[in-house]
């Protein structure tokens, strides 16, 4: 034991009360969270219970745990993105001009096609553009994504003149509107999104050096590992989750707004991630934890919207809660 440091144990070797009771917060409290609050709305709340509130909150939070769970990649590698809004935004705008194009209505099966694959490619792109800034010029992750958060809406918003952009095609508004056994489509999305990178991250070669990666740089480069191709990966991840969100808010609404769409998204999606178990010093990639992280997010806005609380307090609690979160995450290696 360190000189000048508290003991964690009790005279008789036995972890002391206090030590006992952070790491089981650090363990379980994101579930406790999540608990706490749906029993304060059940009880408190008008109208919590009802279906129709569960679909509601369901279509809000998928879009926060799609781009959550990208983000717990990248911030598993020791780095973070700023840029997910800005790529939710240049996606969502390519959708809706595809289907207003020639092409799109002289070939409607092509131009649905079109308007999954080119937004996807794009967000692609804006993801191996952040991981080669990263990873080939060493420049700093906030840096570094930055650049594509200040122009990637400038860019949607370019291309939509700055206007509203309006569409109607069902197959593909079936993307946030379906429905699959009552529940809507992109729940279940959310949940297939979630297990499959998750899978990526505990059983193949990637998700190991990943994580090996974000826990010692240096050692795993001596050891081999890929360093550079897998930071591009867990930043092309991201940007295209981030794609997949910015398709889903366009398809809630049958409309592309670029100054709307993932606006502050890059703020809820670390919190999620952070809120859900994730380590800012990287080695760390918490998928699940991430939904639940972002299922938190969303019952705390829809906790103080529903009982009258502005906007900006919501904003205040959501900052309060990643302080608290970080540091309660700041040993949880242990």
């Amino acid at each position: 034991m360190r000189t000048g440091t508290r003991s964690e144990t009790s005279p008789r070797g036995r972890p002391s009360p206090d030590v006992s009771w952070l790491r089981l917060i650090r363990r379980h409290g994101t579930v406790a969270a999540l608990l706490a609050l749906v029993i304060f709305n059940a009880l408190v709340t008008p109208n919590f219970l009802q279906l129709q509130t569960l679909f509601v909150n369901i279509s809000q939070v998928a879009t926060i745990a799609i781009v959550a769970t990208g983000m717990a990649l990248v911030i598993a590698t020791e780095g973070i993105d700023l840029s997910v809004g800005a790529v939710m935004a240049l996606a969502g705008a390519l959708a809706p001009l595809i289907f207003m194009s020639t092409f799109g209505v002289e070939h409607p099966v092509l131009g649905l096609t079109a308007a999954f694959v080119l937004p996807l490619t794009v967000a692609a792109a804006c993801g191996l553009f952040n991981g080669v800034m990263v990873s080939f010029l060493g420049i700093q992750p906030i840096i570094a994504t930055l650049i594509l958060f200040i122009s990637g809406r400038g860019i949607a918003q370019v291309l939509t003149n700055g206007n509203l952009q309006t569409f109607s095609n069902p197959a593909f508004s079936y993307l946030g509107t379906g429905k699959i056994l009552g529940l809507p489509f992109q729940g279940w999305l959310t949940l297939a999104l979630a297990a499959a990178i998750s899978w990526l991250v505990t059983r193949t070669v990637f998700g190991r050096y990943l994580l090996a990666i974000g826990g010692n740089e240096r050692a795993a480069s001596l050891a081999g590992a890929p360093v550079r191709p897998v930071k591009i990966g867990a930043y092309v991840i991201c940007a295209i989750l981030a794609g997949i969100a910015g398709l889903i808010v366009v398809a809630i609404n049958s409309a592309s707004d670029a100054a709307r769409n993932g606006n502050l998204m890059e703020l809820d999606a670390i919190a999620a991630a952070v809120v859900g178990g994730a380590v800012l010093q990287g080695g760390r990639a918490p998928i699940f934890g991430a939904v639940l992280g972002a299922v938190i997010i969303q019952l705390v806005k829809y906790t103080l919207l529903a009982n009258g609380v502005a906007d900006e307090v919501a904003l205040i609690v959501k900052a309060v809660i990643i302080v608290l979160a970080v540091y309660l995450q700041q040993t949880r290696r242990e």
